[in-house]
């Protein structure tokens, strides 16, 4: 076990992930890395090869490279965005090349990368022009820094201990007044989204849904100081959250979020 406030080497990557030469050349590019809810976290790399990281034991295994395309060429990821889907795959886009056209988009489920459909005009930009966030309806924004914005759609769900928990309830709210929320696994059990080596679009915090009965409207409350920011965290923990002030009054339920995966309702009465 590393000495507390200290370091400790996580290994080699055992392939080569960066794009970079012995004499300093290349683009020192690298590709996004994303926690995954069994503790793994993967990493694509800029040279077409992928690597995994298992932080429970602290040790890593070659993943799949990304395919070679005939008339294409190998793709990789030297900068370019991937995101953790409900279901616990890596949505991840790659081009052939540094900086190079076209796009194409994987999910990797642990074990295999398998391409799924691209968005529109993936044909004619990198991945290196790519952004993805994870929405709290589960679904991926996926921008190219245009006008044009696309959402992907995946095809699986969330497991049930995935799930965050409001340990209260019901909720007597009034409108434009705020609360605390109390539970577990409102960071839920990966950061969410990345991008190349440059950032990590964090959404591991928890957001506050309010479902009006009658209307099926549905409203976010600002959350703000959570007490937690660690993914995978069990203990019990709260956030603070601000009812909207144009927000429908009546029956209601609210469920905490966290990238995609909404907790069990409870009921709620909105003044």
């Amino acid at each position: 076990m590393p000495n507390k406030g200290g370091w400790v080497s996580a290994g080699g990557t055992i392939v080569k992930l960066a794009d970079t030469n012995g004499d300093n050349s290349g683009s020192h590019e690298m590709g996004p890395q994303v926690l995954r809810p069994d503790g793994t976290v993967f990493a694509a790399g800029a040279t077409g090869a992928t690597a995994i990281y298992d932080t429970k034991h602290r040790f890593w295994t070659v993943g799949p490279s990304f395919p070679n395309v005939t008339g294409q060429g190998q793709f990789d990821v030297a900068d370019g965005p991937a995101s953790i889907l409900p279901d616990g795959n890596v949505l991840v886009a790659a081009s052939p090349g540094v900086f190079q056209k076209p796009t194409h988009m994987f999910e990797f489920d642990g074990n295999t990368l398998t391409r799924v459909a691209d968005p529109p005009n993936a044909q004619d930009q990198s991945s290196y022009f790519g952004f993805m966030v994870a929405l709290p309806t589960g679904e991926i924004l996926f921008t190219t820094g245009s006008s044009d914005i696309e959402i992907y759609s995946p095809a699986g769900t969330f497991k049930e201990p995935w799930r965050p928990t409001i340990e209260q309830g019901p909720f007597t709210l009034v409108h434009g007044e705020t609360y605390q929320v109390y539970g577990r696994l409102f960071n839920g059990r990966s950061g969410g989204s990345a991008y190349g080596d440059d950032y990590q679009a964090a959404t591991n915090y928890p957001l506050l849904r309010i479902t009006n009965l009658a209307t099926g409207h549905v409203f976010y409350c600002r959350t703000f100081n959570p007490e937690s920011i660690t993914p995978a965290n069990d203990g019990r923990v709260h956030t603070n959250f601000t009812v909207p002030s144009n927000i429908e009054l009546g029956d209601s339920q609210v469920e905490v979020v966290t990238n995609g995966i909404p907790s069990r309702a409870k009921a709620a009465s909105v003044m």
